[in-house]
């Protein structure tokens, strides 16, 4: 199944964000069975989120995978949402 993960990083985290960006690449990297797409939610040039789109077996991956995300294991994110999704254009 695809699922949508939506994580809107805490204000004024950009410093958390840029410190563990290369442990986050390294785990999307290591991910690539599982991680569809993904990068990060912009206002103006400044990162404020992630969107990754998983393709998991159940939700409960989902969410063993994004707990397991460095970001998330460093208190990057205000919230995150993982949402099933559907692929219809793309």
């Amino acid at each position: 199944m695809l699922v949508a993960l939506i994580a809107r990083d805490k204000p004024g985290a950009l410093p958390i964000r840029m410190e563990t960006r290369p442990d986050h690449v390294a785990y999307l990297q290591a991910s690539s069975d599982t991680v569809v797409m993904a990068g990060p939610l912009l206002e103006g040039d400044a990162m404020i989120g992630s969107l990754i789109i998983l393709d998991v077996a159940d939700m409960e991956a989902a969410h063993i995978w994004a707990d397991g995300d460095p970001y998330a294991r460093a208190g990057l994110f205000a919230s995150v949402e993982l949402t099933a999704w559907k692929k219809v254009i793309g």
